[in-house]
């Protein structure tokens, strides 16, 4: 059996973490004995109060509370009142910043990979390095990848919607 990914990885900076979730699996086991591996195609990192885009830029309220604490859980909000976004909490307690999953082999799109895992908002706050029913394990693949700027952020203005913080997989 494959090794689950420990906190002490999850506890490094969200700009060293985007790139490298690429290629690992994220594991759903759904509740009926049936576990599903899919591999992490495309990550978007989030980093801090300072910057624009990220959600505690805005101040620490009830909802951003969880980015708050110590890498390796996992913060899942709604978005147009529709879609779940898979985000997981990095760095070390007290500095906020995330890493949204924004697709895995053969789903792209967070809206589409949340609907995809069947991920809803019982899922915010869940240690992946203790839960039962979704984990990170390390596949042994790097993946290539590009840099981009991040997707539907333009009201973070010019320099942080333009920071290259979009990681995505170079198909081979």
């Amino acid at each position: 059996m494959t090794k689950r990914i420990e906190k002490d990885f999850l506890t490094g900076d969200v700009l060293d973490l985007a790139p490298a979730l690429l290629g690992m699996q994220l594991v759903r086991h759904d509740g009926t004995g049936n576990l599903r591996t899919f591999t992490i195609t495309e990550t978007e990192a989030y980093r801090g109060e300072e910057d624009l885009a990220c959600h505690v830029s805005r101040g620490r309220t009830a909802r951003t509370e969880i980015m708050y604490r110590e890498g390796g859980v996992l913060y899942v909000y709604l978005v147009y009142g529709m879609h779940w976004m898979l985000n997981i909490v990095t760095g070390r307690a007290e500095e906020p910043q995330a890493v949204l999953l924004r697709g895995v082999k053969g789903v792209r799109g967070p809206g589409r990979l949340t609907k995809e895992l069947e991920i809803d908002r019982s899922y915010n706050g869940e240690d992946l390095t203790l839960s039962p029913r979704i984990w990170l394990q390390n596949s042994g693949i790097s993946l290539a990848y590009k840099t981009t700027p991040r997707i539907g952020i333009d009201y973070a203005g010019p320099v942080w919607k333009n920071k290259p913080w979009r990681f995505v997989a170079i198909s081979s």
